[in-house]
């Protein structure tokens, strides 16, 4: 992903999460403050989906619609901020194909841990591919997930070996 590919992802997300809106500028920072994490999926030279992760620390995710700031110094996880398809590339194996490169990348940065913030209708397809709720957030984590409205689930898989 690069700077040039914003508005087609901005695109993306308004295709596939009306109800969570966010600013460009998360992207922008996502983008800026962890390359190796923003990822672009193509077909014909038309955007189709895309993937954006950065470290993170668990049970600590960014509240929805808000910049990072910095990345965590002690990042103890890679955190799927979103990994979005639209309706046509669904099915196709990219999204397996998103979750492969997520797992190469945390083992390369030597993380065991991959977490997510689920989304209601997306919560069983992240069960199938292995992530689990995460019960040890307390209040806090509650809090956070207050923030992008009711039944989100935040959730975590370790990484697959290489």
């Amino acid at each position: 992903m690069t700077a040039t590919d914003l508005d087609r992802i901005l695109a993306i997300a308004d295709i596939v999460h009306p109800a969570y809106p966010e600013e460009r500028g998360v992207f922008e920072e996502r983008l800026a403050l962890y390359p190796a994490g923003c990822r672009v999926a193509e077909c014909r030279g038309d955007a189709i989906g895309y993937g954006v992760m950065h470290p993170g620390k668990l049970g600590v995710p960014p509240p929805l619609d808000s910049p990072l700031g910095a990345l965590p110094p002690d990042a103890d996880c890679l955190y799927l901020h979103d990994i979005a398809l639209l309706p046509m590339a669904r099915g196709t194996g990219l999204g397996a194909g998103v979750l492969g490169y997520a797992h190469r990348l945390a083992g390369r940065e030597g993380w065991r841990w991959l977490a997510l913030t689920s989304t209601p209708g997306a919560r069983s397809y992240w069960e199938r591919v292995g992530f689990t709720s995460y019960r040890e957030g307390g209040p806090a984590l509650a809090a956070k997930l207050a923030s992008y409205g009711g039944g989100m689930s935040y959730m975590t898989a370790p990484i697959r070996p290489s």
